[in-house]
């Protein structure tokens, strides 16, 4: 295990990558980080995840800006975390008027936002080197599924016109949080999944509802999607792909919770359980970006969810550390 707890040894900057997928679709992407969506209309703009801060977000707009010029109206929160949310604030400066999130994301954020975002700033100082620019907590101004939908509307799914383009919005299952939405287009079969799926990365489970996440992961399976941009790791393109991306996050998901079954019905305690996990994660996943990050984290929930904790526990920083402790001792 790394010495350095989480990503605090992590100062290198990344490379970034802003590709087209579709006709109307984006992805910025940078070798691990968080990524984020966009999805350019003939009148507006929807940028999916708002990036960790707002000088990562001006980044993201330069680059937008080199292929657009016209108005970012919407931001998609896939989910709460502090790296996908904090940098909302570049985009309502920029002109955008509507931050969107399902009910579920909403409830996470007045539940849990605040300790989230002093663990993660904490966790990644590189993503948060600006973080003095950051007002405070992001909240959606438009929430799915969090009361009567709009006449024609699906309960619990939006779909907003861009222009040339529709965007169907919807929380498809628990899995990476309780509040996963996705962005989908269904006519150039790409999908946003958030980090529900991820490619090549860590696969942060520290909220996660296990049990249900390969469920979800079906689902979008279903949609038979053509091109994605996952949570973190490279934009995929092409039916194969996003069957690799989608059997990579859920081999993930199924390996980590069997071995946290297996520790919890042999009475292990967190560290022995990080010790079992390792022996089938390590030759599987231990090279991809992110993965020492990620593992404690993950072995921590899996753990509690084996024991019967069904709804995450809030990380806050002290957590963080007393996780940490434990799994020096």
């Amino acid at each position: 295990m790394s010495k350095a707890f989480a990503s605090q040894a992590d100062l290198a900057d990344k490379k970034i990558t802003f590709e087209q997928l579709s006709t109307h679709c984006w992805a910025y992407t940078a070798e691990g980080d968080p990524n984020s969506g966009v999805i350019v209309g003939d009148k507006f703009i929807m940028v999916s995840d708002a990036t960790a801060t707002p000088a990562m977000a001006r980044d993201l707009i330069a680059r937008i800006r080199e292929v657009s010029d016209k108005p970012i109206k919407y931001v998609l929160l896939t989910h709460y975390h502090a790296v996908r949310v904090l940098g909302a604030s570049a985009f309502v400066a920029e002109g955008a008027t509507e931050v969107i999130a399902s009910q579920g994301t909403l409830e996470l954020i007045a539940e849990r936002g605040k300790e989230d975002m002093q663990s993660e700033m904490e966790r990644f100082p590189r993503l948060f080197r600006n973080a003095e620019s950051v007002p405070g907590l992001t909240w959606p101004t438009m929430v799915i599924g969090g009361g009567t939908p709009a006449k024609g509307e699906v309960p619990g799914k939006l779909t907003v016109d861009l222009g040339g383009v529709r965007v169907q919005i919807w929380h498809p299952g628990n899995g990476h949080t309780r509040g996963d939405t996705i962005a989908w287009v269904e006519e150039e079969k790409v999908l946003f999944s958030g980090d529900l799926v991820e490619y090549n990365a860590g696969v942060y489970t520290g909220d996660a509802h296990l049990e249900e996440w390969p469920v979800t992961l079906e689902a979008l399976r279903a949609l038979r999607a053509e091109a994605i941009v996952p949570g973190r790791g490279e934009a995929m393109k092409g039916a194969a792909e996003v069957e690799q991306a989608l059997d990579y996050t859920k081999r993930w998901v199924e390996t980590l919770y069997s071995a946290a079954r297996e520790a919890a019905a042999a009475d292990m305690d967190l560290k022995a359980a990080m010790a079992h996990t390792r022996k089938t994660m390590d030759p599987v996943f231990g090279h991809v970006f992110i993965y020492e990050h990620c593992l404690p984290f993950d072995v921590s929930r899996a753990f509690d969810e084996a024991k019967g904790i069904k709804i995450p526990r809030v990380w806050t920083a002290e957590r963080d550390k007393e996780m940490w402790a434990a799994l020096q001792a």
